[in-house]
């Protein structure tokens, strides 16, 4: 917060970046719903106020936040650029437009990952930030330098739909943490009630450290899923399919 020169005290400037930076390292540390202007400027060593010279409310702040998040998306493993290309899609093979999205997708996984407050406020906004607006456009890209028609992209990223940004939700609300006895006379109540549910349930593995918290969201079954999406998207690329021709 301040810097010792010659024995007097001076206070380092504070600059939107700064502030973002200081927000998403709180969030990052004690959890979105602790943070606030008063607790970020306090980490800051600054007035509430200062912070509104550089962000002019909690959801402009969560909006920076949101910006900075997708930056990291686009910094490793994406063919042909990174977050400086200001959202231009990546120069890739035809031939490997399918490898080149899921690079783009992983690494949003990737993020997510280490900011793990992140898919919810994404998930929150209400209107996209000029971050999210230059991660599709250049995920867009991908598929359309891929020779993908426009028409086919349009689904496909309906399709993967949060997926996208690295996440998905929960097919069903994680179980609370409780004893082995417990859980296993809750597995028998349930099989006696949903016996399909059940079924699943059990033979399914389960991750522990998730990013949605204990289920199945784990890294297997989230590109499981998206390899399934975009195999049929390849498949439908190929055919010529075009959503003119569904009856």
């Amino acid at each position: 917060m301040t810097q010792q020169t010659d024995g007097t005290t001076r206070r380092t400037a504070l600059n939107r970046e700064r502030v973002l930076r200081a927000a998403v390292a709180h969030a990052d540390r004690s959890g979105i719903e602790a943070l606030s202007m008063r607790s970020l400027a306090q980490e800051l060593g600054v007035v509430p106020m200062a912070l509104y010279k550089h962000v002019a409310n909690k959801d402009e702040l969560l909006a920076g936040m949101v910006d900075i998040v997708i930056a990291e998306m686009d910094e490793t493993d994406v063919v042909g650029g990174t977050a400086e290309d200001g959202g231009t899609a990546p120069a890739v093979e035809q031939a490997d437009w399918k490898g080149a999205v899921r690079r783009r997708i992983l690494a949003a996984r990737r993020a997510l990952l280490r900011h793990l407050w992140a898919a919810r406020v994404i998930e929150s906004r209400t209107a996209p930030t000029p971050g999210a607006l230059g991660y599709l456009d250049a995920l867009i890209g991908t598929f359309r330098s891929g020779g993908l028609s426009a028409d086919l992209t349009h689904h496909a990223m309906h399709a993967l739909g949060s997926r996208l940004w690295g996440f998905t939700q929960e097919l069903l609300p994680a179980a609370p943490d409780t004893d082995a006895q417990v859980q296993a006379a809750a597995l028998a109540d349930l099989a006696l009630r949903y016996p399909h549910i059940a079924e699943i349930a059990a033979g399914g593995a389960h991750d522990e450290d998730t990013v949605v918290g204990r289920g199945c969201d784990d890294q297997f079954e989230f590109e499981f899923a998206l390899d399934l999406l975009l195999d049929g998207v390849e498949r439908l690329h190929r055919q010529g399919w075009s959503s003119a021709g569904r009856t």
